[in-house]
């Protein structure tokens, strides 16, 4: 696989990635590249703002979700280029397994890698994984796959769905919660942000990003974690903005099991020990 090295944040990414909707030919596997940022720092400010649209606690360490949003543009970068095989606007991220090796503190510098891999069929069309790391020196200290969808226009077999457990909690979710968290996250596809947006894509009105709701789940969470886990999540039926859903979350195994519920099933994770 080949490396290239990234000196500065990528810029301009929607409208590379709109224009990624205009028709033309593309490949039909994925790009055998990686590509490499190094000597990223955190901004406290930046860190503060997303601890506070997420509900974590603001501290020094970083969040497990924060390293994501770091290795996003470069993400976007790989998945927006004219080598990829499908529009990245439209794609679906439907899961996300991250692995915190240990707490990482906000004074600390990180090089992010980021490549995908195994296109596969799925019953609704075809996915694949990105991953991320991030490592201080030659020691990797967080990872992270994010796996996604893109839609063949088949539609899976409606299952029917258990009624969810009572919730240990209650969130409102705002109307702006999608603006607020393309702002820090730097995710600003139109379905979180646009109602417009939401619409050419099916949804009556915006929904919250899948990630938004992981960070939320594991602030509610924050102080019982160890210190290395890997926290998966199968994100379910998006939440439409506003909402009001439940959080459930229980002890299972040496680590959490936890989901998130409306009328449906939004999202299902869990938290294993290494």
């Amino acid at each position: 696989m080949a490396v290239v090295e990234v000196t500065a944040e990528p810029s301009g990414l929607y409208l590379r990635a709109a224009l990624g909707l205009l028709p033309g030919r593309r490949p039909a596997g994925l790009p055998d590249l990686s590509l490499l940022r190094r000597g990223v720092p955190v901004d406290r400010d930046h860190l503060a703002r997303y601890n506070r649209v997420c509900g974590f606690r603001l501290g020094d360490t970083l969040p497990p979700t924060y390293p994501h949003i770091l290795a996003f543009p470069l993400a976007m970068r790989l998945m927006s280029a004219g080598d990829f095989p499908f529009p990245v606007v439209g794609v679906v991220h439907i899961a996300n397994r991250i692995t915190v090796s240990r707490p990482i503190d906000a004074g600390e510098v990180l090089d992010l890698t980021v490549w995908c891999e195994d296109l596969r069929p799925h019953d609704r069309g075809q996915q694949f994984d990105v991953h991320a790391s991030a490592a201080i020196g030659d020691e990797i200290v967080w990872s992270g796959v994010s796996t996604y969808l893109s839609k063949s226009g088949a539609k899976g077999a409606k299952r029917d769905q258990p009624l969810p457990p009572a919730p240990t909690a209650r969130w409102r979710v705002p109307a702006n919660i999608g603006a607020r968290y393309a702002d820090v996250s730097g995710d600003r596809n139109p379905i979180h942000t646009s109602r417009i947006g939401a619409r050419v894509f099916g949804f009556p009105r915006p929904i919250a990003h899948g990630m938004w709701s992981k960070a939320r789940s594991l602030a509610a969470l924050e102080g019982r974690l160890p210190a290395q886990y890997t926290v998966d999540v199968a994100f379910k039926q998006p939440i439409l903005l506003p909402s009001t859903v439940g959080f459930t979350a229980s002890a299972a195994n040496d680590g959490w099991e936890f989901r998130v519920d409306g009328k449906r099933p939004h999202l299902a994770g869990v938290v294993t020990p290494p």
